[in-house]
């Protein structure tokens, strides 16, 4: 199938089938689970219409693509961003089932949003257009069937008007967002869940090719793209550690500094962000600079882990090519579909190679599920009526982390179709076909293929 007005679709999806050729070549009644898993459950499309503070209406569109269920309920994030169209919101949904089936929980793959701009509304737009939102995505969603859960513009106060509007419509308390404030069925360690969990897949890299790379020590010196929720966790995991954070950025420019941004300046951009601000305004740092119009991939001399943390395609072909000419060793995404699919060909390309020049690359969908999996495990506090603590949520992060890993690993090296000693396994193989296996496993149990 051809997919030319959904190219984020058409690009997840060919990722996928590169991926999967040596497997499907070895296994070709699979072929037939490939055909019929690219196409979602469901679309639902629908109309939103919300008063502004002027008493005017205003009008935008509202998506769900509930994509798979054969693992579960379908799970994923809801977008609220000017961006949001179906091709998008298609290859987050396809990318996350094979993310979700790579946390070991029982969970589907969905997404869903709007093209509504949270960014320079009032508490009350935005509540208001949550409560419209909401009166129509309510009639499809629920503990057992879809759970939502927050994503780029929707945050705890956007979760917090979706979940009031469900439980007023439906006259029930139940589990149906994920990222819902700790004291009202949320959970300990969801913020920071992605950027905590994709450093603890990256310190598995690190271990198996990497040691000298470790994260307690200064020399360490890690690139971060984004300024939003995962890149602040995955700087302040960074130092809590004992590694050197280079940057941060945002839509308009990078933040950077050869000595590191300290704790107080991610802090700085937290508190930035949690007002609506951009970087540019952020006042002067000692030995950090702003940059305009740029990501950070192309101003730094020396790399050694980059961790796209943005938005999709935010690493080009000649960026990657500058990350590796910087020295780096591992790219690890903390946002979906981090690398454009000419910047994972430059990685894989030096990957390949081996020796000095090695580069490991791991895909979104397996090194920041940590997110998703700490929504699955709010999903279980919900049922059983109860909340962890920080250290036990923790605890079974890692756990599911190492576990992502392992599972990556073991069938890069089995699927790869490699046959060079000394290469490092190729993880985004692994992840894609780990994940295609266990989806499709589930829908042949089920009927769904034969």
């Amino acid at each position: 199938m051809v997919h030319p007005q959904e190219p984020e679709f058409e690009q997840a999806l060919n990722e996928l089938s590169v991926s999967l050729r040596p497997f499907l070549e070895a296994n070709p009644s699979y072929a037939k689970a490939f055909e019929i898993v690219q196409i979602p459950e469901r679309i639902l499309q629908f109309r939103v219409t919300w008063e502004d503070d002027q008493g005017r209406p205003q009008v935008n569109r509202g998506f769900r693509v509930q994509y798979n269920s054969a693992l579960g309920p379908y799970k994923g994030g809801l977008r609220l961003h000017p961006s949001v169209n179906l091709s998008i919101l298609k290859f987050l949904g396809f990318e996350q089932t094979f993310k979700n089936a790579l946390t070991g929980l029982n969970m589907g793959g969905g997404k869903g949003g709007s093209d509504f701009d949270p960014k320079g509304k009032s508490d009350n737009e935005i509540r208001r257009f949550c409560v419209a939102f909401m009166s129509e995505l309510g009639k499809h969603i629920g503990k057992d069937t879809d759970v939502p859960a927050g994503d780029i513009g929707t945050g705890a106060r956007e979760i917090g008007f979706l979940f009031g509007a469900y439980r007023r419509m439906r006259g029930e308390w139940v589990g149906v967002l994920t990222g819902k404030g700790a004291t009202w069925g949320g959970s300990f360690i969801r913020p920071e869940a992605t950027g905590y969990g994709l450093i603890y897949y990256v310190e598995h890299m690190i271990a198996k090719a990497f040691p000298h790379l470790s994260l307690s020590k200064t020399s360490t010196k890690v690139a971060i793209s984004g300024s939003g929720n995962v890149a602040q966790y995955t700087a302040l995991k960074v130092l809590e550690l004992g590694g050197t954070v280079l940057s941060l950025s945002d839509s308009k420019g990078a933040l950077v500094s050869k000595d590191g941004l300290t704790e107080a300046t991610v802090r700085a951009v937290m508190d930035l962000k949690l007002k609506g601000g951009a970087l540019s305004s952020l006042p002067s740092q000692s030995g950090v600079a702003y940059v305009a119009g740029k990501r950070p991939w192309t101003l730094l001399e020396q790399i050694d882990i980059a961790l796209p943390c943005a938005t999709q395609n935010e690493v080009s072909r000649e960026e990657a090519e500058a990350l590796v000419k910087a020295g780096t060793k591992i790219v690890a995404e903390g946002s979906n579909m981090g690398c454009t699919m000419e910047a994972i060909g430059v990685f894989e390309g030096a990957r390949k190679k081996g020796g000095e020049g090695a580069v490991w690359y791991a895909p979104g969908k397996a090194s920041n599920c940590g997110g998703v999996a700490v929504s699955g495990l709010e999903m279980a506090q919900n049922s059983q009526r109860l909340v962890w603590t920080s250290e036990e949520v923790d605890a079974k992060l890692k756990g599911i982390m190492t576990e992502c890993y392992n599972i990556c690993l073991d069938a890069g090296s089995k699927w790869s179709g490699e046959k060079e000693e000394g290469v490092l396994p190729s993880l985004l193989s692994g992840a894609n076909v780990a994940g295609f296996i266990k989806v499709a496993d589930a829908m042949k149990a089920h009927g769904d293929w034969w």
